[in-house]
């Protein structure tokens, strides 16, 4: 089993910032809206979760895998054999 690149182990760190700053851009504009930095807390938290559970669940639908055959429906595919030790 080969050890994850660089690129691969930072993938979710980059999620989470993306998330961040999605979130702060939300707490922004409601407290320019607003001028209630308890409503602005409020909207830039719950911006963050809903950002971070969409760019998941896009992480997860991509997959990640280049070399699957894409003609082919997911439930479909073959898996190859496990290796017996």
């Amino acid at each position: 089993m080969s050890t994850p690149s660089l690129r691969d182990r930072l993938k979710p760190l980059e999620l989470v910032g993306l998330a961040a700053v999605l979130g702060l851009f939300a707490g922004v504009v409601a407290l320019v809206g607003s001028r209630s930095i308890e409503l602005a807390a409020i909207l830039a938290g719950i911006a963050f979760i809903v950002a971070l559970l969409v760019l998941a669940m896009l992480a997860l639908a991509s997959g990640g895998q280049q070399d699957v055959d894409q003609d082919v429906p997911v439930l479909d595919r073959q898996k190859p054999p496990k290796k017996r030790s």
